[in-house]
């Protein structure tokens, strides 16, 4: 790509960001069109801008009935409990799933927070730290009416252990009870029931037992994952779950066309009383599938949905209109998610930390926030790789590169004494791997192409198929084979811990030949040594500063080029109520409790 239209495209998107820029600022000061801006209310019955961002909007407007109406560019990558990986299928998915424990229906950090669901109270931990005991809560049952048993919660679990068969959901639970991989799952179980797992016992239909052979401070909240669901063992069709599991919850699946639509109705046989978390307002609930973003969010705008299950932002068409013409239905939450570069140090020179700090001084830091949508629809210059979610997260003010402050629009002096001191003073050649089906990541490695031009660092931009991150730039050796010096990425907490952001990422053990997400290829025994550390850390100050300290030994590694702690633009419409975003779905709204207004 030539220097010419690349320079062109940041023109653009420093224009887009300054639009967006200035609406917002109407936006807060309760200007612009009949939306209103920031107030309790407005004329079209919206509940004002960022009314719902971290608090909650509407809440005593809530109706029972009524059908509430999702719009989604992109399917779960599986509704299976065991498989679903993406942010919102988890969100989505309980309202159909209970686990034993689950995130607090509540806004901000508090949502975070893990309180009781099909248990009858948290865990009695051991003081080893080693032994979790809950007792199942009276009348929870199936959607045919069959009580849910501490066996069908056992089940459910041990599916984690069959990744030949259920492969894509997160196996924390699989790595914390059986390290050693010993169990083989379900469908090779000799045992009769299938219920082999040593390290859980079900002495009776409402008591379960977990066994860990090491400690781990994280426990619980590895349960309150949706990987955790019961799964009844005479309803497990194995591969085909996914297309219309067995409700534990509110809801049930009434039908299911993969990528064009789903619904779901009520499970008549779950009661209130046995569910202290879920209120389950509307009657019906139901995703369209769209295959264009912007006709889903000119649908959206025109009242015909009610949010968008990505939750991942308007796209800059649909967010300048909103911004304009409906900015009382808007939220501009923290997402919890860091977008960055990485340098896989099996590639040189980036085995040498001082050709990566070149990189890193060398960029224009602003020039990258605003190519991910500048402040408001991009986020905060990202100064480090702890999430502000994360509890020991200390924000802009841990910037050991000055990135957000004397080097935001880069230091080029500093930059080349890092190449002199890396042995490569007249600059190098280096390849930027990013998704192509992600244009803001483009735009961001455009914008770093030209800062590096700046220090002669050469940067060629190949763009590859998002859908085949995981043998791309999940694969070490196709890494070093292709020369990606540079990889564009995102990653958000799978729980608001530092092992549920940073272990995949930062520890030794999570170097993979496939599939792989330690793209620096980290293999530091001080970290490693950190994180086991935390494992047994028994309070929350204790965690919070091994959580501190590990985000700090990853940024004086120079591993990583943080570009924002990203921010989105989201869409609520006029007719939702019990409204707000949550922790503890990387500022998602929460989806679980959403009401309407009109049940009409």
């Amino acid at each position: 790509m030539t220097t010419q239209r690349t320079s062109g495209r940041r023109k653009q998107a420093l224009a887009a960001a300054a639009v967006v820029a200035a609406l917002l600022t109407t936006a807060a000061c309760g200007g612009g069109g009949d939306d209103g801006g920031s107030g309790s209310g407005s004329k079209n019955g919206a509940a004002g801008f960022d009314a719902a961002n971290n608090k909650v909007a509407q809440a005593s407007e809530a109706k029972k009935g009524g059908t509430l109406k999702f719009a989604s560019a992109q399917d779960a990558d599986s509704w299976d409990t065991t498989r679903g990986y993406y942010g919102f299928m988890w969100n989505f998915s309980r309202y159909y799933s209970r686990q034993l424990v689950t995130n607090k229906t509540e806004p901000g950090k508090a949502g975070a927070g893990v309180t009781p669901d099909l248990a009858a109270g948290l865990a009695k931990v051991s003081p080893d730290g080693k032994t979790y005991t809950y007792t199942l809560r009276d009348g929870i049952t199936w959607e045919d009416g069959k009580p849910i048993t501490s066996k069908d919660v056992k089940y459910g679990i041990e599916r984690v252990w069959a990744q030949d068969v259920l492969s894509g959901g997160p196996t924390y639970l699989k790595e914390v009870l059986d390290p050693k991989g010993e169990y083989k799952g379900p469908y090779k179980d000799t045992d009769k029931d299938k219920l082999g797992l040593k390290a859980i016992e079900t002495p009776d239909d409402k008591t379960i037992v977990f066994h860990l052979p090491q400690a781990n401070s994280d426990f619980e909240e590895m349960l309150a994952l949706t990987s955790a669901s019961p799964v009844r063992q005479d309803k497990d069709t194995k591969a085909k779950y996914a297309l219309h599991p067995f409700s534990s919850g509110p809801y049930k699946f009434e039908s299911y066309n993969p990528g064009k639509d789903l619904t779901l109705v009520r499970n008549t046989e779950w009661k209130q009383e046995s569910d202290p978390v879920r209120k389950a307002y509307p009657d019906k609930i139901t995703i369209k599938f769209f295959s264009n973003a912007n006709e889903m969010d000119a649908r959206l705008l025109s009242g015909d949905y009610d949010l968008d299950l990505g939750q991942t932002g308007l796209s800059p068409q649909g967010r300048t209109t909103a911004l304009k013409e409906h900015k009382g239905n808007l939220d501009n939450p923290v997402s919890g998610y860091i977008r960055y570069a990485v340098f896989p140090q099996t590639v040189k020179p980036f085995d040498n930390i001082h050709c990566r700090k070149a990189v890193i001084y060398g960029a224009d830091h602003v020039s990258l926030q605003t190519a991910r949508g500048g402040p408001v629809a991009g986020g905060d210059i990202g100064t480090n790789m702890l999430p502000p979610a994360v509890p020991g997260a200390e924000g802009q003010k841990y910037d050991p590169y000055e990135m957000a402050g004397a080097n935001k629009n880069g230091n080029i002096e500093k930059a080349k004494e890092e190449l002199k001191a890396c042995g490569k003073p007249d600059g190098f050649k280096t390849t930027i791997a990013v998704r192509n089906n992600k244009p803001v990541e483009v735009a961001t490695a455009e914008s770093l192409q030209a800062s590096l031009k700046k220090i002669n660092i050469d940067v060629e931009i190949s763009q590859y198929d998002g859908s085949q991150t995981s043998s791309v730039i999940g694969s070490p050796s196709n890494v070093q084979k292709k020369g990606f010096g540079i990889i564009i990425m995102g990653w958000g907490p799978d729980f608001p811990s530092v092992q549920g952001y940073g272990l995949p990422l930062w520890h030794s053990k999570y170097i993979l030949d496939s599939a792989n997400n330690n793209f620096a290829m980290i293999n530091d025994k001080t970290i490693d040594g950190l994180f086991a550390q935390y494992l047994v850390q028994k309070d929350d100050a204790g965690k919070t500063k091994v959580a501190s300290e590990i985000n700090h030994k990853v940024m004086e590694g120079g591993y990583y080029l943080p570009f924002v702690f990203e921010k989105f633009i989201n869409w609520r419409s006029n007719r939702l109520a019990n409204v707000y975003t949550t922790d503890a779905y990387s500022g998602m709204y929460d989806f679980v409790n959403l009401g309407l207004k009109s049940t009409k």
